[in-house]
C-alpha cells in the first residue's frame, strides 16, 4: 500500500523536494534560538558584549522573517501538491469506475461511492501534504535537537531520551484501536451519504406518499451509527492523546528533577541548565507533533484503504485475443446460455434463440422470468456461466466490449437523462454529430416540434434525470439519442410500459421508425405492440416455454394466448369505460 501511495508523489517530485527543504530550513531556524540563548547566558550577558547582543537579536529577527516566508511556501505549495495528488487519485478512481462491471454498481450504493471520491480523498490530501513533513522533518529535528542537547550535557540528554521507548510503547498500544475505530467511522459516514443520496433522488416519491417521517427514521439509523462510531473513535483518540501527553509531561518532571540534581552536584552550570530547559522544546515539539499527527495519519490511511479497495476491484476485461467487432450486420444467436448474477442462482437455463439480420424478436412473459437478463447479456453487461452468444457468427467473448456496444442502441422503461441541455443529451448518442444530424434525429423521434416550442429550444436544461420533462418527452429524447447513434442492433426493454395509451401510440410510432432496417429485440408488457414481430418467445422461469409468430402462438393455445386474451379483455373494458 505504501508503494502505491508514494507513486502519486512522482509527478510532483520537484515541488515535494522544495517543500521538504523548506520544512527542514524551518526546523534548523528553530535551533538557532536556544544556541543564541546559551551563548548570551554564558558569554555575552556576563561579559556585557552589547553590540553582539544586538547583532544576534537582529540576526534572529531576520531568520524569523525568512521562516515566515518558508512557512508561507510550505502551507501554500505543500497543500497545492496535496490537491494535485487528490485530483489525480480522483481521476484514476473515476476512470476505474467507468471500467467496472454492472455487478459492482448493483452491490454498492451511489452515496458510498461518492464518499470515497470526496471526503476520503480529502483526508488523503492532508496526509499527502503533512505526512512526509511530519515524519521526515520531525525525525530530523529530533536527531538534531538531541545532538545539540548532548553538547550541553550528554548525561542529562540520555536520561531524557530514556523516556522515549515508553512513549513509543504507549503509542503503539493505543494506535491500533484508534485505527479500527476511525475505519468504522468512515464506513458509517459512507452509509449516511448513501441514505442521503437515495432520499434526495426519491424526494418526489417520498412527498407523494407522505413518507417523510419514514425517511427520517431510516436516515437516523445511519446517523446514530455515525454517532456511535464517532464516540468509539474519539474515545480511542482521547486515550491515545491523554496517554502520550502524560508521557511527555513525564519528560518535564525528569528534566526538573535530574537537572536540579546535576546542578546541585556541579555537573552543569546555571546558564547551561537554563539553555537545556529552553532547548528541550526542540526535542519535545517534534515528538508532540508526531503524536498529534497520528489522528491525521489514521484518517488518511483509512481513506486510502477504501480508495484502493475500489481500485483493486477487477474491471471489465476483454479477452487478450479479442478483436474489434467493426460494423455488425445484426445477427444474434444464443446457444444453450446459462447465466445469473454474482454468486446467486442461475436466472437463465439453457436459452437457445436466433434473431436474423433486420428482424424483430419479442420477449414476453411474467416478471422475473429472465427477459431483461437476456437483453443485458447482448451488450456483455454481465458474464454468462455456460453456453455462448454469437454476433454475426462471432463469439461475444472474442469481441471487445466497446466495439460491441457501439453497435447496440438501448431504450429502456427507466430513461436516464443528464442534467444538461436537450442538445447535449441527444449528442450523447454521437458526440461528434453535426447540428443538422441532431435536428434530424429529433424530428425522426417526433420531439423536434416540442423542443422548438421552448424558450431556449435545444439549449433548454432539463434538470436532474430530465425532471422538467414528461415521461413521453423523456422517452422521445432517448429515442432521438439512439437515432443519432444509428446502431444496427436495437434493444427495447419495456420502453412504453410506463406510458399512458395516447402517449404510447405516439412513442410507438417513433419506435417503429427506429426499428426499420435494424435487428430488434423487444421486451414488451403490452402484447398488442409486438404482435407484428417476426418471432415471439415466451420466457418463464429462465426458459423459453413457447416460440413462434403471433398467429402460431395463438394457435398453440398456451401461455401467450391466455396473456393476449386477458389483455384484450382489459383493453375492451377500458375503452368501454372511456365511452
Amino acid at each position: 500500500m505504501l508503494k502505491r501511495f508514494l507513486a502519486y508523489y512522482k509527478p510532483h517530485k520537484t515541488l515535494f523536494i522544495l517543500d521538504m527543504l523548506a520544512s527542514l530550513a524551518v526546523a534548523l531556524v528553530g535551533v538557532v534560538y536556544p544556541i543564541v540563548t546559551r551563548s548570551m547566558l554564558n558569554d555575552l550577558i556576563p561579559n556585557k558584549k552589547w553590540e553582539l547582543i544586538i547583532f544576534f537579536g537582529m540576526l534572529l529577527l531576520g531568520l524569523y522573517f525568512v521562516r515566515m516566508l518558508l512557512n508561507f511556501f510550505i502551507q501554500y505549495k505543500g497543500h497545492l501538491m496535496g490537491i494535485r495528488m487528490q485530483a489525480q487519485m480522483r481521476s484514476d478512481l473515476f476512470a476505474h469506475l467507468e471500467k467496472l462491471p454492472f455487478s459492482f454498481f448493483d452491490a454498492n450504493e451511489t452515496g458510498k461511492i461518492m464518499s470515497r471520491m470526496t471526503s476520503d480523498l480529502q483526508e488523503i490530501t492532508e496526509l499527502a501534504h503533512h505526512g512526509p513533513e511530519n515524519l521526515i522533518i520531525c525525525s530530523i529535528s529530533i536527531v538534531i535537537s538531541f545532538t545539540y542537547l548532548t553538547t550541553i550535557n550528554w548525561k542529562l540528554s540520555l536520561i531524557v531520551f530514556a523516556c522515549v521507548p515508553l512513549l513509543i510503547l504507549v503509542s503503539a498500544i493505543t494506535r491500533q484501536k484508534m485505527r479500527k475505530a476511525f475505519q468504522r467511522r468512515r464506513e458509517a459516514m459512507a452509509t449516511i451519504n448513501g441514505a442521503l443520496q437515495s432520499s434526495i433522488a426519491g424526494i418526489r416519491v417520498t412527498k407523494a406518499f407522505t413518507n417523510a417521517n419514514m425517511e427520517q427514521d431510516k436516515f437516523e439509523i445511519g446517523n446514530k451509527d455515525f454517532i456511535d462510531s464517532s464516540m468509539d473513535s474519539y474515545h480511542a483518540m482521547a486515550t491515545f492523546h491523554s496517554s502520550t501527553s502524560f508521557i511527555t509531561d513525564i519528560f518535564n518532571v525528569v528534566i526538573l528533577i535530574a537537572g536540579g540534581i546535576f546542578l546541585y552536584a556541579g555537573e552543569i552550570n546555571f546558564a547551561d541548565y537554563s539553555a537545556f530547559i529552553v532547548s528541550i522544546s526542540l526535542f519535545l515539539n517534534p515528538v508532540n507533533t508526531l503524536i498529534r499527527f497520528m489522528e491525521q495519519y489514521q484518517n488518511g490511511v483509512a481513506g486510502f484503504e477504501r480508495f484502493i479497495a475500489i481500485m483493486d476491484t477487477k474491471p471489465e476485461e476483454d479477452d487478450e485475443n479479442a478483436e474489434d467487432a467493426g460494423i455488425l450486420s445484426g445477427r444474434i444467436e444464443f446457444r444453450n446460455v446459462v447465466s445469473g448474477y454474482d454468486d446467486g442462482p442461475d436466472v437463465l437455463h439453457g436459452i437457445d434463440l436466433t434473431v436474423d439480420k433486420g428482424k424483430t424478436f419479442a420477449l414476453v412473459g411474467p416478471s422475473g422470468g429472465g427477459k431483461t437478463t437476456i437483453c443485458h447479456l447482448i451488450p456483455n453487461f454481465y458474464e454468462i456461466r455456460e453456453g455462448s452468444i454469437l454476433l454475426d457468427g462471432k463469439d461475444l467473448t472474442r469481441l471487445t466490449r466497446q466495439s460491441v456496444r457501439k453497435n447496440i442502441g438501448i431504450v429502456q422503461q427507466d430513461v436516464y437523462l443528464f442534467n444538461a441541455s436537450i442538445r447535449d443529451n441527444i449528442l450523447y448518442g454521437k458526440p461528434d454529430a453535426t447540428e443538422e444530424e441532431v435536428l434530424e434525429a429529433a424530428k425522426r423521434a417526433n420531439i423536434h416540434d416540442f423542443v422548438t416550442s421552448l424558450e431556449n429550444g435545444y439549449d433548454t436544461v432539463i434538470g436532474e434525470r430530465g425532471v422538467r420533462l414528461s415521461g413521453g418527452q423523456k422517452q422521445r429524447l432517448c429515442i432521438a439519442r439512439v437515432f443519432l447513434k444509428n446502431p444496427p442492433i436495437l434493444i427495447l426493454d419495456e420502453a412504453t410500459s410506463a406510458l399512458d395509451n395516447t402517449t404510447e401510440i405516439l412513442i410507438q410510432r417513433a419506435l417503429d421508425e427506429l426499428c426499420k432496417g435494424r435487428t430488434t429485440l423487444v421486451v414488451a408488457h403490452r402484447l398488442s405492440t409486438i404482435k407484428n414481430a417476426d418471432e415471439i418467445a415466451v420466457i418463464s422461469g429462465g426458459k423459453i416455454t413457447e416460440q413462434g409468430n403471433h398467429e402460431d402462438l395463438l394457435t398453440l393455445g398456451g401461455t401467450y394466448k391466455r396473456l393476449y386474451e386477458q389483455q384484450f379483455r382489459d383493453d375492451v373494458e377500458i375503452i368501454a369505460e372511456e365511452y
